[in-house]
């Protein structure tokens, strides 16, 4: 069974910083693509980044592109999103999600995924 633990969140000024972090417990770290999807309160659940299983590429939704970075550190089986120049609108939970099987499916898409962590906060406010 595979379980992701996210931590990392917290509240933050606007232009502020975070780093979430995301453990892996899976048997092979490395056969996952994995993803960070956020959700606000009345909002479906936003696919904003993914880093790919086969070569490592990255993808970002263009709300967080220059801004937001993944990252993958195979030897921790931890998975990170660094969060700069943070915004009000960036107010959110934080969900860390892997794929196990490709599905043809956007990466943007929860149907994606095969796991999911149980969410972190991210508040930015003055």
């Amino acid at each position: 069974q595979v379980q992701l633990v996210e931590s990392g969140g917290g509240s933050v000024q606007p232009g502020g910083s975070l780093r979430l972090s995301c453990v892996v417990s899976a048997a092979t770290f490395e056969r996952y693509t994995f993803g960070w999807f956020r959700q606000a309160p009345g909002q479906e659940r936003e696919g904003i980044s993914t880093i790919a299983r086969s070569d490592g590429k990255t993808y970002y939704t263009d709300s967080v592109k220059g801004r937001f970075t993944i990252s993958k550190d195979n030897a921790k089986s931890t998975v990170y999103l660094q969060m700069n120049s943070l915004k009000p609108e960036d107010t959110a939970t934080y969900f860390c999600a892997a794929s196990e099987i490709p599905r043809g499916v956007s990466w943007r898409s929860p149907h994606a995924y095969d796991y999911w962590g149980q969410g972190t906060q991210v508040t930015v406010s003055s």
